[in-house]
């Protein structure tokens, strides 16, 4: 019976016949007998096979990356398992060369893990993050899905830029080398595939407000990508976004919402992910021997999670954060005051030293958010909420949206968006318009917040960054 190695785990039936194809992460032999440890990534969890009356032809192709399929009997582990696998027959399916292959069994740094992108999935480390990384997408589609929301798909390729940043890469069928010319010398976008001038999208916001106002509850989840030259801890050029936009919500919806599902998908990772996240954090206490005392986390990995899920979030306003930070004792390499946008160190301080909670910041200046966020009556502030974690800072970014025909279309003139580029977004404020809101969560930041990971580049398999799309 084929089956896969947590399966085999889980049900420990000794005594059955199983075959198990799978890769060798170890071998040990003997004189009489040869033990391999093989992974199939079903599991942080190794099968031992044991090899009595396999021949020694096929023993000797049996290295440290191979491919082999496992005929046998289940049988009672003296070891550390439950069980383990006598091996009746072996068969190879894929050989790996040891001189050559890079992945044997000793510590590797992830910086050279990096390098090889294509084989690190087959680590204890990146499969473990890999798990999470799909459970965490089928809780977000469930959450969305049994709270009556619809899943829309938004365009990649677009003609506007929901941020107003300008960090877009281009799409075009152009030839670079013979580009076409209008009469004032400047490319002329009416020769291209799509007649303008287009780019990747940096969010699908905008449009996915354009569902909401027909299907009131919607979500986005799918790839976004900044042209940003950042080559940070935190930073990538093709990343993905999970974006609800609600009908009929205002900020405080949209706060109750934010918190309930980031507790529910923090929930289910910690429920369905037991065992790697184990793995992950007994990790991450050995790399934190190796720190000095004040750099060392104060929460261990499942700790923080449940940190999360069992921690009303608190809510305050950004002016109310910057007094606090104001008067804070601690010193801050970045000054803080009314109007500056504030660093990750200013929001960590607020969630791991003040309240010791997550944080909701409501009500920033006007300046230093996007244009489409609701105009507050003071005149100075937009609607807008950034959600802070433990670690990590920031996590969600959203806000109650503009529905104000004429504030929306001057507060877009303001930052250098003309109302042509927009006017079917613009639109919707004058055809039915109502109150909504809705907000942004980077998948690969709630991974790394989930897997403890350091480097955004680690808990997406194949990053995109500056100089880098090597795979």
């Amino acid at each position: 019976m084929k089956m896969n190695i947590k399966q085999l785990l889980e049900q420990k039936s000794i005594g059955t016949q199983a075959t198990i194809s799978a890769w060798v992460r170890t071998k040990r032999q003997s004189k009489n007998v040869a033990f391999i440890n093989l992974n199939d990534g079903s599991t942080i969890h190794n099968l031992q096979v044991v090899a009595e009356t396999i021949e020694e032809a096929i023993l000797a192709k049996i290295n440290t990356g191979a491919c082999i399929k496992v005929e046998g009997n289940i049988v009672e582990s003296s070891g550390q398992q439950a069980i383990e696998l006598n091996a009746e027959k072996i068969t190879i399916l894929g050989e790996a060369d040891p001189e050559k292959y890079p992945l044997q069994p000793k510590k590797h740094s992830l910086e050279f893990l990096r390098e090889i992108a294509h084989l690190r999935p087959r680590t204890q480390t990146f499969s473990a993050i890999f798990r999470i990384r799909h459970a965490l997408a089928f809780a977000i589609h469930q959450y969305f899905n049994d709270n009556g929301f619809f899943y829309l798909h938004t365009p990649i390729i677009t003609a506007s830029d929901a941020e107003g940043a300008g960090e877009m890469f281009r799409v075009t069928t152009l030839d670079l080398n013979k580009l076409p010319k209008d009469e004032n010398n400047n490319i002329n976008y009416k020769e291209d595939f799509f007649g303008k001038e287009t780019n990747l999208t940096v969010s699908g916001q905008l449009e996915g407000e354009l569902g909401a106002m027909a299907l009131s509850k919607i979500y986005t989840f799918g790839p976004t990508f900044r042209a940003e030259n950042s080559n940070t801890s935190r930073h990538l050029a093709e990343f993905w976004m999970i974006e609800p936009e609600v009908a009929f919500y205002e900020l405080e919806d949209n706060m109750a919402l934010a918190e309930d599902f980031l507790k529910y998908v923090i929930a289910y990772a910690l429920k369905n992910c037991k065992d790697d996240l184990e793995f992950l954090e007994k990790r991450l206490l050995e790399e934190e021997k190796s720190k000095p005392q004040n750099e060392r986390s104060e929460l261990a990995l499942l700790d923080k999670l449940n940190f999360v899920v069992s921690n009303d979030f608190e809510k305050l306003t950004y002016t109310n954060a910057v007094e606090i930070l104001k008067n804070a004792k601690k010193k801050f390499q970045y000054p803080v005051d009314w109007g500056t946008d504030l660093q990750s160190e200013h929001e960590r301080y607020l969630v791991e030293k003040h309240f010791q909670k997550p944080v909701i910041l409501t009500d920033y200046p006007t300046e230093i958010k996007a244009f489409y966020m609701k105009q507050s009556e003071d005149g100075k502030t937009v609607r807008a909420m950034d959600v802070l974690f433990p670690g990590i800072g920031e996590i969600i970014g959203g806000s109650q949206r503009e529905d104000n025909f004429e504030k929306l279309k001057n507060r877009a003139a303001q930052v250098g968006i003309h109302a042509e580029q927009i006017w079917w977004y613009l639109e919707t404020r004058q055809f039915g318009a109502c109150p909504h809101a809705g907000f942004g969560l980077g998948f690969e930041r709630l991974v790394l917040f989930v897997t403890g990971m350091t480097n955004i580049r680690d808990v997406i398999p194949f990053p995109r960054t500056p100089k880098s799309a090597e795979f």
